[in-house]
């Protein structure tokens, strides 16, 4: 008789995973998260929910936060209000765009992640540099 190994999952930042885009328009910003895979795509997009989004955002985010499924793009988009501190002049915050919101959502964990799908990804080990040989 022989037992089924079950894969190894790892917790991993989003970085590691995925890319984003983001941008503004007054106070709202615009965030959209693409998974290399669609096997990636099925594990987030249950994690990636508009609550855990606007709760892992809160000092920044607090208005609501939309989430939108791109399934053919292997993405989510979230539009959240009330993001920027009343943005563009009216902030005072010192970095008062939405552009800085993708680079905070990176950091975003997402649990039980199969580690080899995980490690397969490009961006799973950071750059790399390259000789010019």
């Amino acid at each position: 008789m022989t037992s089924a190994t079950t894969p190894r999952t790892v917790s991993v930042p989003l970085y590691r995973i995925a890319q984003a885009r983001s941008g503004d328009k007054n106070d709202t910003s615009d965030i959209s998260i693409f998974l290399g895979s669609r096997e990636l795509y099925e594990l987030c997009t249950p994690q990636l929910t508009a609550e855990k989004v606007k709760e892992f955002l809160a000092p920044l985010v607090h208005g609501e936060v939309q989430r939108y499924e791109m399934p053919n793009l292997f993405g989510l988009k979230f539009v959240c209000h009330q993001a920027l501190g009343g943005g563009g002049s009216s902030s005072l915050r010192s970095d008062n765009l939405g552009k800085a919101l993708g680079s905070a959502l990176l950091r975003f964990t997402v649990q039980d992640i199969p580690a080899e799908l995980a490690e397969a990804s490009p961006l799973y080990a950071g750059p790399t540099s390259r000789s010019n040989a």
